[in-house]
């Protein structure tokens, strides 16, 4: 009789911990700037002559596909121990042939991803983008925001893009792309231009709080500057503790892996976390039964990183000094955890 009653308390643990395991849903969401995914066709509404067979980096079909295959062998990794990614924002692409061509990549078919595609005004012809999985995330919504500077009318950037749709049938997401100002110039003279992209975020993410009091808002992009610049903390509000959260606030997870010197890209063998990826107050603190925020990571992977030489270490990049590298990024990829039980 004992050994029968250990035979059935051993097997109703068993049972009860493999039912809360298969009722806990992770969802990966992640970003990627894809360092200049261009194809080779010339478009005369985009600057893109570098990326062209007879232009500057001699651009062809050949090393657009070792491109698209280097950034597909990547992005298939992300997370994959969690299912895989769910939502990928994109940078640096220059338009929404390169993600069809990219997610038809062998490694990427198996997602079924869909693009959710906003063209951008940038004088570089590059826009920012998303990467779905239409069997977790149910598209609703795509729409562009215009940086736009006041007393300096001919400055034309990226837009900040806003796509809203619901996860796993359940928790409608607000996720915002970006790809704020570069450094060109100098910090004096960008930095209030990426303070500016800041504000401007800051309003969508007001606007959607005052038809969503509740919302699950995921911030993301290249942002060009680090967790601790005006432009975060000042520009758009970010905070990076968690005790000082409240509602209707960001929070910045990247802050205090930046304190701790991990970084996305490497100049003059500084890291900087330009990469970030940032979240609401209701994906941190609910009541209900809802996803939450659990974790951030930056992806870093060995076939990723520069074997040899004074770059070793650094992200194995596309082109370097004009010559053409067949590598991944200069940057690597972001991503978070969300959870639900």
């Amino acid at each position: 009789m004992k050994l029968f009653k250990f035979i059935v308390a051993l097997l109703s643990f068993f049972i009860v911990n493999s039912i809360n395991a298969q009722h806990t849903n992770t969802a990966v969401i992640g970003f990627y700037n894809l360092e200049n995914l261009f194809d080779t066709i010339n478009d005369p509404h985009k600057n893109d002559e570098e990326f062209l067979p007879d232009g500057k980096n001699q651009w062809n079909s050949e090393k657009y596909h070792i491109k698209l295959k280097n950034m597909a062998d990547v992005i298939s990794q992300i997370g994959s121990e969690h299912g895989g990614l769910v939502i990928l924002g994109v940078s640096e692409i220059e338009n929404e042939l390169v993600l069809q061509d990219l997610i038809q990549q062998e490694k990427l078919r198996k997602f079924g991803f869909k693009v959710a595609h906003h063209d951008s005004p940038d004088r570089r012809g590059v826009d920012v983008s998303f990467l779905y999985n239409p069997s977790r995330f149910e598209f609703l919504s795509l729409k562009g925001f215009n940086l736009s500077i006041p007393d300096n009318p001919n400055f034309i950037t990226r837009d900040q893009v806003l796509m809203t749709g619901v996860l796993d049938h359940s928790d409608t997401l607000f996720v915002i792309v970006n790809h704020w100002p570069s450094k060109i110039g100098g910090e004096a003279r960008s930095a209030p231009l990426r303070i500016a992209a800041g504000e401007l975020t800051k309003h969508i993410c007001d606007s959607i709080y005052s038809f969503h009091p509740n919302a699950n808002i995921i911030i993301m992009g290249d942002l060009n500057d680090n967790p601790n610049a005006k432009s975060l903390t000042k520009g758009l509000g970010a905070i990076g503790k968690i005790k000082e959260m409240g509602p209707q606030k960001i929070y910045n997870p990247m802050y205090q892996m930046y304190r701790d010197g991990i970084g996305t890209l490497a100049y003059q063998d500084n890291w900087d976390l330009f990469d970030q990826i940032l979240v609401s107050y209701d994906l941190l603190y609910s009541n209900t039964n809802t996803y939450k925020y659990v974790s951030a990571h930056v992806f870093r992977k060995n076939f990723m990183l520069n074997k040899s030489g004074s770059f070793a270490g650094y992200p194995f990049r596309t082109y370097a000094g004009g010559a053409f590298l067949g590598g991944y990024s200069d940057h690597f990829p972001v991503y978070i955890l969300l959870q639900k039980k």
